[in-house]
């Protein structure tokens, strides 16, 4: 393969196709995950996709293989999550390289430390001749484990918003400060956050996550005088998503009012909910069922690349059953008999697509 790091530090390699022509398939997914994390989450997608080259034993296609290691997906370090296949959408713009981690460090000042230059993003904008994306990735849930199947194809990625809340009340001493008299800060926060599992509850395919709360000044024997907590809120239906977010808003000034305590939000992500390409998918699942497996069709709960590629090119998506449902986890893993499941199944998908590959760039444009 012909191999080189883009600009915002993906790693991509093209396996060319029988002709200098010949349209391009993208195969790929994230080499980032987040602290404390697995072996396989994002990487397993990277690896698969240079596994299926290999598997070619040299055999040249009507379409060329690109296969693209995304540098960041999770958004860790800069609260913005998919900077790698946003660079590839073409939609890596001046707010994102301005994001700053927690030295102050900004994205356009890591590129260059890193040795890349921000002035050749464009360069790493997907090629035009790219008719289809597939990304192969661990389920990171429990669904697949309970029906014993190895493979799922998606449907669908669920809309996300992504928020942070600071609630600002007065730090004081612990011993000293009447309760009356308090501007608990912290005791606001931890209020909403039960509110937050509370409203999420009783709403089907809805989920609520405050997975980050940093506490100021800190000290065991001070009031919190100020919390920074996030918020993550997913739904299949946009609509469902955006009410909670105003609900769970709401529940964060009422709580804060009742102490004293001020709160200001940001929206750091508003994803809409992301179909895959129904012709796309389709051929996907007939190349599961060709491979001997059911081939599942669900839809994610997770956040993935294929979410920021969609709206640019037709796109899909294979799931490895997550044992034990552990993704972000040190115990992540995958079953090697699965692993065999998904070369073959993508054997049989690049098969089918020979004959359909233009139609579905016909049908998404």
């Amino acid at each position: 393969m012909v191999v080189h790091v883009d600009a915002i530090g993906n790693l991509r390699g093209l396996w060319p196709g029988l002709t200098p022509e010949s349209p391009r398939l993208l195969i790929g997914s994230h080499l980032d995950t987040v602290p404390n994390a697995g072996a396989f989450d994002g990487v397993l997608g990277v690896v698969l996709g240079v596994a299926i080259v290999e598997e070619l034993h040299g055999r040249r296609l009507p379409f060329a293989i690109e296969v693209a290691g995304f540098s960041e997906e999770e958004g860790v370090r800069f609260s913005k999550p998919f900077l790698g296949s946003l660079a590839l959408a073409g939609r890596l713009d001046a707010e994102a390289l301005a994001r700053t981690d927690k030295n102050g460090i900004s994205v356009a000042e890591a590129i260059r430390a890193y040795g890349l230059d921000p002035k050749h993003l464009p360069a790493a904008v997907l090629s035009g001749d790219t008719f289809a994306y597939l990304e192969i990735h661990i389920e990171q849930g429990p669904v697949l484990e309970s029906e014993d199947a190895s493979l799922g194809v998606v449907e669908a990625l669920v809309g996300q918003t992504r928020m942070q809340f600071v609630f600002t009340g007065q730090a004081n001493h612990a011993g000293t400060t009447p309760m009356s008299l308090r501007h608990d800060a912290m005791a606001a926060a931890a209020e909403w956050i039960v509110a937050v599992e509370s409203y999420a509850g009783p709403h089907d395919g809805l989920v609520a996550t405050v997975g980050r709360v940093e506490a100021a000044p800190g000290a065991g024997n001070v009031i919190a005088g100020q919390v920074t907590a996030s918020l993550d809120v997913r739904h299949a239906d946009d609509a469902v998503r955006r009410a909670a977010v105003i609900a769970l808003t709401q529940y964060a000034e009422a709580a804060a009012g009742r102490r004293g305590v001020q709160v200001a939000e940001q929206t750091q992500l508003e994803q809409p909910a992301v179909p895959l390409d129904p012709r796309l998918t389709a051929i996907l699942h007939d190349a599961a069922g060709r491979a001997g497996f059911s081939g599942r069709r669900m839809t994610s709960g997770a956040g993935h690349d294929a979410m920021v590629l969609a709206p640019v090119v037709p796109s899909t998506m294979l799931f490895l059953r997550s044992p034990g449902g552990l993704s972000h986890h040190p115990d992540e893993t995958v079953l090697p008999q699965d692993v065999e499941a998904a070369i073959a199944t993508v054997m049989e998908f690049l098969a089918l697509l020979r004959d359909d590959r233009t139609n579905i760039k016909d049908a998404h444009a």
